[in-house]
């Protein structure tokens, strides 16, 4: 039983002002497996005090000072790695494969793109007689979900420490245990008293006041729109800069050649990997009307492959984070049966031999139109619906018939055609036969979100640009 009632304030590890304890679930076994302390907005003004007094040492470090934190922090990491990886599988269900090389190994990824873009960032350069020079913003609240615990910490930790600014993390209470031990990563790397703080809470308890406090100058979230909204209308009273990563509900264009089927399989693997709990994932899937059988038929063999049981064992889908999570995907299964489109995989329900934890049938649908609310909204778990195309305008005109754009993909042999198709799509990152890099800038478009994360892109919304007309170099 883990057990984490402490925040880590100003270089300490500090009792919470008033100790309110949540009980956090494995749900896997639906059984508690720890607990953490609730912090509230007092505790939130001790973190950003703290902060606040860091800040004009840290937004004065040079360079290689900011280098060698991140260094040490990678040293400590890894030293770290397995028990950050155990911890993820224990609080949100990922799979022990899926947590040690993607959920934590993101967490490295992301730190090594972080010193790469910090060796050669340009803080300052003239432009004629003219200094423009790009300067920390201030104190960060950083506010994380669950689906991906430590790769989203990763992506906003590591560039405000890059970039000079101090912080306050608020992570998911629903998956609160690899943060906590990230947090001792930073500790054991030395970062500096009130350079990094972190305040475990909910929503209304530590979310509402970090986004609306006023010493806070810039907030960065992931999570879902509707939370996204809310954080911003809580900001607007100070002009706080705010960057948020939201939902999505991206569409995979599948063309008519002969990888159609390998496109297929890597779509549906795509799509369920980490239970379909991702922001990104391809949820829609456009194939050729012409061969709308050729490409369900592998789907359904795609989807036969994937095993889902207890994550702690050899199996592909761990179950999705809590029972909340659990009923909502399984109203949308029902929406989609009700709504008329084919089970082609899944379908309401546990797994046969499940009668214990959060887990989803790998459910896939076929005939599906742009009206079903299957279609539109964002399940986040593992569902897929297949849609039917004419011809390239038709399926580029379906992928942006949505109100997000946080991504797309794209699959098929003829590279350059799929690079023209990728620039039509109104989404902020467009993949192109699972092509990855971790340097490229990823955030969305519409109610996706704003700003921009990962690699030197990450950097920009944690700094200010100033001009000095007539600088005397």
């Amino acid at each position: 039983m883990r057990e984490y009632l402490k925040f880590f304030i100003d270089g300490q590890w500090a009792d919470p002002l008033e100790l309110k304890v949540l009980d956090v679930e494995n749900p896997a076994t639906e059984e508690t497996c720890g607990r953490i302390a609730l912090g509230g907005p007092a505790d939130v003004d001790r973190a950003v005090s703290a902060a606040r007094r860091a800040f004009p040492t840290w937004s004065r470090s040079s360079r290689q000072e900011r280098l060698e934190l991140l260094q040490a922090i990678k040293v400590e990491y890894q030293k770290r790695y397995a028990d950050i990886a155990a911890a993820i599988t224990e609080e949100m269900g990922a799979p022990v494969a899926l947590a040690t090389s993607s959920q934590a190994g993101l967490g490295l990824a992301h730190l090594d793109a972080a010193i790469n873009a910090l060796q050669s960032f340009e803080f300052e350069k003239m432009q004629g007689t003219t200094l423009i020079r790009q300067e920390a913003i201030g104190v960060c609240a950083l506010i994380t979900p669950w689906n991906w615990p430590i790769n989203q910490v990763a992506v906003k930790v590591y560039p405000a420490l890059a970039t000079g600014c101090t912080m306050v993390l608020k992570p998911s209470e629903i998956a609160p245990f690899s943060a906590q031990i990230f947090a001792e990563v930073l500790e054991a790397a030395g970062v500096p008293a009130g350079v990094f703080n972190l305040v475990q809470g909910d929503g209304p308890g530590v979310g509402a006041a970090l986004s609306g406090h006023p010493d806070v100058d810039m907030v960065s979230f992931t999570g879902s729109t509707r939370a996204g909204i809310a954080i911003a209308q809580n900001a607007a009273a100070s002009v706080k800069r705010v960057s948020q990563e939201l939902g999505g509900k991206s569409a995979n264009i599948l063309l008519d050649d002969e990888q159609l089927a390998a496109g297929v399989a890597r779509g549906v693997a795509t799509m369920m990997m980490n239970s379909g709990q991702s922001c990104n994932a391809p949820t829609r899937m456009l194939v050729p009307a012409s061969r709308k059988d050729e490409a369900i038929a592998a789907a359904r063999t795609a989807a036969e492959g994937i095993t889902v049981g207890d994550p702690t064992g050899n199996f592909t889908l761990g179950p999705v984070v809590s029972r909340a999570q659990f009923d909502k995907i399984q109203g949308y299964v029902q929406s989609g049966i009700d709504d008329g489109a084919t089970l082609v995989a899944g379908g309401p329900g546990r797994p046969d031999g499940l009668g214990k934890g959060h887990y989803v049938k790998p459910t896939i649908f076929a005939d599906v139109t742009q009206g079903m609310t299957v279609a539109r909204e964002e399940i986040f778990g593992p569902v897929l619906v297949i849609l039917s195309y004419q011809d390239i305008a038709e399926a580029i005109a379906i992928a942006n018939d949505t109100e997000y754009g946080l991504a797309g993909y794209v699959n098929g042999a003829d590279v350059k055609l799929c690079g023209e198709i990728a620039k039509e799509i109104r989404a902020g990152l467009v993949a192109i036969n699972g092509a990855f890099d971790v340097n490229a800038p990823f955030g969305g478009y519409k109610l996706s979100g704003n700003g921009r994360e990962w690699g030197a892109y990450g950097f920009h919304d944690y700094l200010e640009i100033k001009s000095i007309p007539g600088f005397a170099v």
